[in-house]
């Protein structure tokens, strides 16, 4: 059963994975929950400059990447997900 949250989380993967050009691997690599930085996908910091670029982008909303909370939402697809939802609905 697919809702919107497993779509946005999808198109997320899709997004990250066009934004950084990780053309080896799949959407379905990457866990909802799967932690992005570090131990989990290995992303680093220039990727999240490039990955925050593209959802503001993409998605037409603002990040400010000197708030403190910011880098909690980039900890995985599903908390990438919440935050989007979040700020189109704001």
């Amino acid at each position: 059963m697919s809702g919107p949250q497993e779509h946005l989380n999808r198109e997320i993967k899709l997004l990250i994975i066009e934004a950084l050009g990780l053309e080896d691997i799949s959407a379905d690599d990457i866990g909802d929950d799967q932690t992005l930085f570090s131990e989990g996908l290995g992303l680093d910091s220039v990727d999240a400059l490039e990955l925050g670029l593209a959802i503001q982008k993409r998605y037409g909303i603002k990040i400010d990447a000197d708030a403190k909370d910011t880098r909690n939402h980039f900890t995985s697809v599903a908390s990438l997900a919440a935050f989007v939802t979040a700020k189109q609905a704001a």
